[in-house]
C-alpha cells in the first residue's frame, strides 16, 4: 500500500494518477473542501481517502501494510501569514511522519521546495550537510518551514540516525501542469495566462524592480509536472537512493518566454503588458532560480526533461483547452 499525503493536491494527484496506472494500492490523505478539488481524483481507483485528522489512527491500524509514504501535503502558499499553521503542517507533521516511518520500516519521500534557497545569493546546490543548509535564508514563512525540516533531517543524520530505510527530500522548483486549478493565485502562470491568450487579449506580467532584469526577464526553472512524477516513480523503483535533491530542469527561462509559449500553443500572437509588482512582494521576490541537477544525475537518473515550449503545448492543447482539463 502507498500513502500519498496531499494526494488531492496538484503534484500529489498527478503522482496518484501515475501510481493508479501501475495498479498500485493507493491511499490519499487530504481535505477536499467545497470546491472542485475532488475532480483531481475523479478518475482514480483508490484504496481509501482519509482526512488529515484521521492520519494517526490510520497509521496505527495499517503499519504492516504501508510500503512507502509520499508526503506531498503542505501549506504551500508563499503568501500565507499564519506561521503557526504553517509550522504545524509543514514541520511538525513532516517530523512525525519521518519518525513513524523510521520506527515502522516504511520508506519516506517528501516535498521540500526551491523557496528554501531564499534570494539565490547562496546558490542553488542541493547539498544536505548542516553547514551547507545554514547558508540559505528563505524569504517567506513557507520556504522557512520547508527549510527547517530539511535542516532537522540533516541533524538527525549528523547524530548517526539515518531514519527510514529510504529518506528522500525533493526541492521542487516552479512546477506547472494539470490539476493545479484549485490553487487560485498560487497556481502557475500558465493557466493564468491561457484564458487571456484564448480570447486574444493582453496578459499583465509583473514589471521588474531590479535593474539587473528587464520587464519579463525575471528567470525561473519551470518544470513540467510529468517530469516530477517520473522522478518520484524512479525513486519508488530505486529504494536505496537517499538524500536531498533539486527537482527542476537545470535551465532557467524568463516569464516572457513562458508567456510566448502559452500564446503560441493557443495559436495567438504574443500580447503582454507589464504592471507594477505589489510593494509587499518586492522584498520577498526571487528574480532567478535554476536547479543544479548534477546530484540527481550522479545518483543515476537519466531521463530527459521536457522543454518549456513542449510542456506548455501539452498543457494548453491537451488540458487547458479541453472541457475536462483534469488528468
Amino acid at each position: 500500500m502507498i500513502l500519498v499525503t496531499g494526494g488531492a493536491g496538484f503534484i500529489g494527484s498527478n503522482l496518484v494518477a501515475a501510481l493508479d496506472s501501475r495498479d498500485e494500492r493507493v491511499v490519499v490523505c487530504d481535505w477536499l473542501g467545497k470546491d472542485d478539488k475532488w475532480r483531481n481524483l475523479g478518475k482514480r481507483n483508490l484504496e481509501a481517502i482519509i482526512a488529515p485528522e484521521q492520519l494517526p489512527a490510520f497509521l496505527e491500524q495499517n503499519s504492516s501494510d504501508i510500503e512507502i509514504i509520499f508526503h506531498m501535503g503542505a501549506i504551500s502558499s508563499t503568501t500565507e501569514t499564519d506561521a503557526d499553521l504553517i509550522v504545524d503542517t509543514n514541520f511538525r507533521l513532516s517530523r512525525m511522519l519521518w519518525l513513524w516511518c523510521k520506527n515502522n520500516d516504511v520508506r519516506f519521500i517528501y516535498a521540500s521546495s526551491a523557496a528554501t534557497y531564499g534570494d539565490g545569493s547562496a546558490g542553488f546546490k542541493d547539498e544536505e550537510s548542516t553547514k551547507a543548509l545554514a547558508n540559505y535564508h528563505p524569504l517567506n514563512a513557507y520556504g522557512w518551514s520547508k527549510h527547517v525540516f530539511d535542516r532537522w533531517v540533516s541533524r538527525q543524520k549528523d547524530r548517526g540516525d539515518h531514519g527510514p530505510t529510504q529518506s528522500v527530500g525533493l526541492k521542487f522548483f516552479n512546477v506547472y501542469g494539470p490539476n493545479e486549478y484549485h490553487k487560485g493565485s498560487q497556481k502557475s502562470v500558465v493557466p493564468q495566462i491561457y484564458p487571456f491568450a484564448a480570447r486574444d487579449e493582453a496578459f499583465s506580467l509583473f514589471k521588474s524592480h531590479n535593474p539587473q532584469y528587464q520587464d519579463g526577464g525575471q528567470l525561473r526553472d519551470f518544470v513540467w509536472v510529468g517530469d516530477i512524477v517520473q522522478i518520484m516513480l524512479w525513486l519508488l523503483d530505486h529504494p536505496k537512493i537517499n538524500g536531498l535533491f533539486n527537482i527542476g530542469t537545470g535551465q532557467a527561462r524568463s516569464f516572457a518566454d513562458l508567456a510566448a509559449a502559452v500564446y503560441a500553443a493557443a495559436g495567438k500572437q504574443l500580447n503582454v503588458i507589464y504592471k507594477d509588482m505589489p510593494e509587499s512582494l518586492r522584498s520577498k521576490y526571487q528574480y532567478f532560480t535554476e536547479a543544479d541537477m548534477s546530484k540527481l544525475r550522479a545518483a543515476g537518473y537519466t531521463l530527459p526533461f521536457t522543454a518549456l515550449e513542449e510542456g506548455v503545448k501539452i498543457y494548453v492543447q491537451n488540458y487547458l483547452s479541453k472541457p475536462d482539463p483534469y488528468i
